[in-house]
């Protein structure tokens, strides 16, 4: 399946003093089908190395780290593949299960003879591992370069589905213009966008949808994938919070089916203190499960410099998940076109697994007894209001904000629902499933610093 990150790879390929990749992201994201795919396409000769399934190839990398005797360790157990200067690629899986093979990307980078491209779980890259092989391993700071890899997102969902070219020309068209997407067009977005709301974009469960369209087989992965991040929580915590870490996962539908959706400790359990639980929900977060927005005191750039660091919601960065985290029958109200369950949870966390997914962080304003705001975000260099509405509505809060320049100094807001595009009184309404058009960064390769960097 077509993945953006494979321009993030070219970039890097195409930079003549590259580093080692480490490519980190959540379980199952799709790290290794698309690291995999981009070298063999590029790359004559492929070495792969998965030290999760075959734990016994870390054997290549107990002794010396230099990378003639890595390279005839490696040619030896596989004598049918050349390992050719300039012509082979090093594909080490799920890196962060052989520290001192992370150790060795230095003395690729040093040698330069081969690339090298490592896939790893954000909790292993993160330091979640204590045992004593991780901790007598250094990391290779400044020789390797790191980049984040998420679940598909809305736009790779409509590709892998087979949505021709011209149909995003015509979205994108009617966005920049601001003018109604045909109506035909709109009605058949929608129905994907709900479809999109169930399934969500890991591509372990995009596949079956693709290929069965039953939805239960769909949901099915999904659970098997949560199940997994439960493992994780046993494989990769420490003992003393496994309980709690589990806790806090199993408590985010409650946490957003409540109408201030607030992340609130007592709600993990009566009684329970963020001091006991603040560092479980920052595990949870750093696997990659869920993304924090951070309230702002006042909605005004920058955003970072703004955010309360004590509140805030939680979404899962997949909806596709949380939806399956819900009660059996969700996903048959959603297809039909109810996105009003759990008090617009659905249709938050919607907007949050767009917005997550274009690497953007995440910000609302809510003042206690007054205004409140369900996303902020810098768009197109200026403070924008993002409000979403399963139906129509007055979006009092916009309004006021907007009415007072003076004080807020705001002049842009947007409004996500299930309607066509319009604009009326300063705000421009466009339906959900055209909030990937929202994207307006660009990626770069940043030569001062030898980088990938993404800027709004």
């Amino acid at each position: 399946m077509r993945r953006k990150i494979e321009q993030l790879f070219l970039q890097w390929k195409q930079n003549p003093d590259r580093k080692p990749l480490v490519v980190k992201g959540c379980r199952q994201c799709g790290k290794t089908y698309s690291v995999l795919s981009f070298a063999r396409a590029n790359y004559e000769h492929v070495i792969y190395l998965n030290f999760h399934e075959q734990p016994s190839y870390k054997k290549f990398f107990q002794g010396a780290l230099d990378v003639q005797t890595i390279t005839m360790l490696v040619s030896a157990a596989f004598p049918s593949i050349p390992i050719v200067p300039g012509k082979t690629c090093f594909v080490l899986d799920e890196i962060q299960e052989c520290p001192r093979a992370r150790t060795a990307l230095k003395f690729f980078k040093l040698d330069g003879r081969y690339d090298v491209l490592c896939t790893g779980s954000l909790l292993g890259v993160n330091g979640y591992r204590n045992d004593l092989e991780d901790m007598e391993a250094a990391i290779p700071v400044g020789y390797e370069q790191i980049v984040d890899m998420y679940p598909m997102d809305f736009e790779e969902w409509l590709w892998a589905i087979g949505l021709k070219d011209e149909i995003f020309q015509t979205l994108r068209q009617s966005f920049e213009q601001e003018t109604p997407v045909p109506e035909s067009l709109h009605d058949t977005m929608s129905n994907y966008l709900l479809q999109y709301a169930v399934i969500g974009g890991m591509p372990e469960a995009v596949k079956t949808f693709v290929q069965t369209h039953n939805m239960q087989m769909v949901l099915d992965v999904q659970r098997g994938i949560v199940d997994g991040y439960r493992s994780d929580m046993i494989k990769y915590a420490s003992k003393e919070d496994k309980a709690r870490i589990r806790a806090c996962f199993d408590s985010i539908p409650k946490q957003l089916s409540k109408e201030n959706k607030k992340f609130q400790y007592s709600t993990i359990r009566t009684g329970a203190r963020a001091k006991d639980y603040w560092g479980c929900l920052q595990w949870i977060e750093d696997a990659g499960i869920v993304r924090k927005c951070y309230n702002l005191q006042m909605p005004e750039l920058p955003l970072a410099g703004n955010a309360i660091d004590n509140v805030f919601k939680v979404y899962m960065a997949d909806t596709g998940l949380f939806v399956s985290m819900l009660e059996d029958g969700t996903q048959a109200d959603i297809l039909q076109g109810d996105l009003l369950g759990y008090k617009g949870a659905i249709f938050e966390n919607l907007l949050a697994d767009f917005l997550g997914k274009m690497q953007r962080p995440l910000y609302y304003y809510h003042k206690e007894g007054g205004l409140e705001i369900d996303f902020v975000m810098r768009y197109k260099g200026e403070c924008t209001l993002l409000e979403c509405k399963a139906t129509t509505g007055r979006a009092k809060s916009l309004r006021t904000i907007l009415s007072n320049p003076d004080k807020y100094h705001i002049y842009q807001a947007i409004k996500v629902g299930s309607y066509n595009i319009g604009r009326s009184d300063g705000i421009l309404t466009i339906p959900h499933y055209l909030a990937f058009c929202l994207e307006n960064s660009r990626v770069v390769w940043c030569e001062a610093t030898s980088c990938i960097q993404t800027s709004f």
